[in-house]
């Protein structure tokens, strides 16, 4: 008997090793390194961000696929990188389209390829099996702050989707109708339905809410060193609640917290940015030849009247729901398209590049179903590469909270004409561009001897000089 003992023992011990390889989880990334620094203001004085929509990243549509990515947006500046939600997505009441929800469709295959809203969620402490594992996002986070950039989570804090446990376990914690059933979200200014019908509104009256939610925030900055939060629709949430939740994150860990709103009383206590919202729309307004330079130099005029000092927003030319809603970047600017990025980088806050700007992206991302942004560098590439390195090492661009003074030039047609300098330290800029889709023959009262920063060739600035700039021509002058 003893004669088979040994050989079965070894037979278990062999198998035993087998199983254990087989099983052996992935090493856990290293998520900080000797030289990471935690998010500050110091750094996002010169930070550029960047949106991740990972679905339509890449082919795959996963974390994975992204994070083999992430050194490249070095190249062009990125120090933040917001994901857009990567949590599983509710089924109930799904969005097929902006009109049907999932429920509308009857065809079984059809059903399979509308993915619905990033915004109607299901669990806050998990990940959309679709884009991939815990594992794999403790890997993005890794590779990230590897490369010296910070993630931040976009937060969906004013409502779930209907698959949600707390609709089961906590009824309590979401707004009611007149019935008594859970309603999806309602303009606080009318009382009517926005028509996000694919999510249930929560009701902060409810104080233990409050708690709920914080606690699962806190599981991604205390388990996962995620760097902050992009607050979806901040405003819609009551401000007491940000204000108690915040300061208990930053306990934890320093974090940035981005709101998706431009109230200003948001920015007391517990968010860094906000929105260039209006500022996008005028952008937008001047392309089309509905606005000019003057109405530009109004709202300039109204954010320093509004904002305290130490406030600042984040400028964009797209972003996720101007791209699928209101069009791509050619559709709303046209001509304009190359100025208004480089106004962007110039003006004071924060730059975006949202995923497939880089890249030249000329369609509509679908909302609710897989796409994919193309993926060869060209033009954009370039002048987002030149942008990012000033935006990164020159202190007149500096946009946070010691950002550099902006100071409007005059020149001799002040409604076509914009021109403006920032200057700190031995640092300085100055943006000059041609808002209109005519050429234009101007002074400026201004001198000085500059570097553009697209071409490289020297340009002298005085007051004698007359200058002609074609259509949406732009200078970007460094000193």
């Amino acid at each position: 008997m003893k004669y088979l003992i040994y050989p079965l023992l070894i037979c278990f011990v062999l198998l035993s090793c087998k199983k254990e390889t087989e099983q052996k989880p992935k090493e856990k990334p290293q998520t900080e390194t000797s030289s990471f620094e935690p998010i500050s203001n110091d750094i996002l004085e010169s930070s550029v961000i960047y949106e991740a929509n990972i679905r339509q990243y890449s082919k795959e549509g996963t974390l994975d696929a992204f994070t083999k990515d992430i050194p490249q947006l070095k190249e062009l500046g990125v120090k933040v990188i917001w994901l857009m939600p990567v949590y599983p997505i509710s089924m109930k009441r799904r969005k097929a389209t902006p009109d049907l929800s999932i429920e509308d469709i009857k065809d079984p295959e059809e059903k399979k390829k509308y993915l619905g809203s990033y915004y109607a969620i299901a669990d806050y402490t998990a990940i959309n099996p679709n884009f991939g594992t815990l594992e794999d996002f403790e890997e993005l986070v890794a590779k990230a702050h590897e490369n010296d950039m910070y993630v931040i989570l976009d937060w969906v804090a004013n409502h779930t989707g209907f698959d949600h446990h707390w609709i089961e376990d906590h009824p309590e914690y979401y707004t009611k109708n007149k019935n008594g059933e859970i309603t999806d979200p309602l303009n606080p200014d009318t009382g009517e339905p926005w028509g996000w019908t694919d999510v249930a509104d929560l009701n902060y009256d409810n104080k233990e809410l409050w708690d709920a939610m914080l606690n699962e925030m806190s599981f991604w900055v205390d388990k996962y060193n995620v760097d902050g939060f992009r607050c979806d629709v901040a405003g819609n949430v009551p401000t007491p609640f940000w204000d108690y939740a915040v300061p208990k994150l930053r306990e934890i860990k320093p974090i940035f917290m981005l709101a998706e709103s431009e109230d200003k009383d948001l920015f007391y206590e517990s968010f860094e940015m906000g929105y260039n919202w209006e500022g996008h729309h005028i952008m937008n307004e001047i392309a089309q030849g509905k606005m000019n330079v003057k109405d530009w130099d109004k709202y300039m005029s109204k954010i320093d009247t509004t904002y305290q000092k130490d406030d600042y927003l984040m400028s964009f030319v797209t972003n996720h729901d101007e791209n699928s809603w209101n069009g791509t970047v050619e559709e709303r600017m046209g001509n304009a398209a190359d100025a208004m990025i480089a106004f962007s980088y110039t003006i004071p806050g924060m730059p975006l590049i949202y995923s497939g700007l880089e890249y030249d992206l000329d369609h509509r991302l679908k909302f609710f179903e897989k796409d994919e942004i193309p993926k060869t560098k060209g033009h954009n590439w370039t002048l987002l590469e030149q942008l990012g390195e000033l935006k990164n090492n020159n202190k007149a661009l500096n946009g946070a909270k010691k950002a550099a003074p902006y100071k409007r030039l005059s020149t001799s047609d002040n409604k076509n004409i914009i021109a403006f300098k920032r200057a700190k330290n031995d640092d300085k800029v100055v943006y000059i561009a041609n808002f209109s889709d005519e050429k234009q023959e101007f002074t400026l009262d201004y001198e000085g001897n500059f570097q553009s920063l697209i071409d490289g060739e020297t340009v002298e600035l005085t007051a004698e000089t007359s200058y002609e700039f074609e259509p949406w021509q732009y200078w970007v002058l460094v000193q």
